[in-house]
């Protein structure tokens, strides 16, 4: 079941995204070399504390997991795709980096993720990382009253597809709203005029997730949540929290 939002409880949605983009404004400048992903965790944590927002992530778990999720961010690192549990890995000069986080602030969630490199970055992520935010980008502009799931599907898909990218099957985008996942699933290809129909106050995370090798297989490692290319290319993951309304895409969790 979809729930419409009204005006303001888009406005509250707001709010909480405006406290995602500040904790991983904060994560991506305390990100260097030789800093550990635990230490980017607590940068968020602090970050959510400070706002009196609670993380959605944290104690997180869904059928496919084994454990709950341990973490207020998902840190993934070079071939780690998405899901990446914080750990004491030190960040190493010419890493890709994937932040993933939410905040649950006034019973209302967001959620948002940026992809970044540390040190010196190689040609092929900055292109890999500006080519997912041009899918979403374009995921965005596609998220209109009118269209259909099926277009921002297709308006993503057609940009990571161009760019000889792999995307995953089974993970995309979602509903959100009082909860961090809640109908309907947004997928990160699909056809134009196929789907749900978007009407104001649909709330929708739109999230490219892109494979360098440009195969779409990737692997559970053993920690049971990171997800990572099964060729050992690198990949991005870039989000956004958006609202769909008469006047057009209100992103909700822009930095």
């Amino acid at each position: 079941m979809v729930e419409l939002k009204t005006d303001t409880s888009m406005d509250a949605m707001y709010e909480a995204g405006q406290v995602v983009g500040r904790a991983l404004t904060a994560v991506e400048k305390a990100a260097d070399v030789g800093v550990s992903l635990l230490e980017l965790d607590e940068v968020a944590r602090g970050v959510l504390r400070g706002a009196g927002a609670s993380s959605p992530f944290l104690g997180y778990r869904p059928t496919f997991a084994t454990t709950p999720f341990p973490a207020v961010i998902c840190a993934s690192v070079n071939d780690a795709i998405v899901h990446g549990i914080p750990n004491d890995y030190r960040l190493r000069d010419g890493d890709l980096v994937s932040i993933d986080c939410g905040a649950q602030l006034g019973g209302w969630a967001g959620d948002s993720a940026i992809s970044f490199t540390v040190g010196a970055a190689r040609p092929e992520d900055v292109r890999m990382i500006e080519t997912a935010e041009r899918a979403l980008a374009a995921g965005i502009s596609a998220a209109v009253v009118g269209n259909r799931i099926g277009d921002i599907a297709h308006a993503i898909g057609s940009v990571g597809r161009a760019g000889g990218y792999g995307i995953m099957d089974d993970f995309g985008g979602h509903g959100i709203g009082r909860r961090m996942h809640e109908d309907p699933p947004v997928p990160n290809e699909g056809r134009p005029g196929r789907g749900l129909a978007l009407r104001h106050g649909m709330v929708l995370a739109l999230e490219p997730m892109l494979i360098a090798g440009g195969t779409d297989a990737y692997r559970e490692a053993p920690d049971g949540w990171t997800l990572k290319t099964a060729d050992g290319s690198r990949a991005a993951h870039v989000e956004h929290t958006v609202a769909i309304t008469d006047a057009g895409p209100r992103v909700l969790t822009a930095r």
